[in-house]
């Protein structure tokens, strides 16, 4: 053998062996969440309500943004009309032939720490007819919707890992229950 081909051999093993070396001497890669902070998080929000009904949307969003979304249905008591002349006709909500219907609109606003644990704010306003009345405007005698109202703003903070829920109960009792999933 050439004493060239004896080096040449001699620095191919050496450079192999100091890249095997390099290649155990590389630390492993620890995942320390299922996703970034800032990113999407799927959340679920289940309500329980007496007064409102039982009802359950799912949405993704980032961290710091905020999610509107209503819920209509029919009124316990079946459909009721809504002269235009009862007092809060405007403010009652109504399907689209004028009947009064049952209405739940959330807020929903998540920020998200760097712990991965979410200050989640929801603002909650709910309407239900719960019968009429005889009301007299103008000289004329009308049947009016009778109402349920109730609104309140929650605040609380829950991990965002996937599985994670958080239950909190509105003072009028409907409880309102959010689960988070990242994917």
């Amino acid at each position: 053998m050439s004493r060239r081909l004896i080096v040449r051999r001699i620095v191919s093993v050496a450079a192999l062996a100091m890249f095997a070396a390099t290649a155990h001497a590389t630390p492993g890669i620890k995942v320390l969440s299922e996703a970034p902070n800032d990113g999407p998080i799927r959340y679920t929000v289940k309500m329980a309500s007496k007064s409102f009904g039982n009802e359950q949307e799912t949405r993704t969003i980032r961290s710091g943004q905020t999610d509107d979304f209503t819920w209509q249905g029919t009124a316990p008591g079946g459909a009721q009309a809504v002269p235009d002349d009862c007092p809060q006709a405007a403010s009652v909500p109504k399907s689209a032939n004028g009947q009064a219907v049952r209405q739940v609109q959330i807020r929903f606003a998540p920020v998200v720490a760097d712990n991965g644990s979410a200050n989640v704010q929801i603002s909650f306003r709910a309407y239900a007819p719960k019968g009429t009345s005889k009301v007299t405007v103008g000289g004329k005698t009308l049947q009016c919707p009778v109402d349920s109202r109730f609104s309140q703003i929650v605040r609380f903070s829950m991990p965002t890992s996937t599985g994670s829920k958080k239950t909190v109960t509105l003072d009028d009792g409907t409880q309102l229950t959010v689960t988070a999933s990242r994917k």
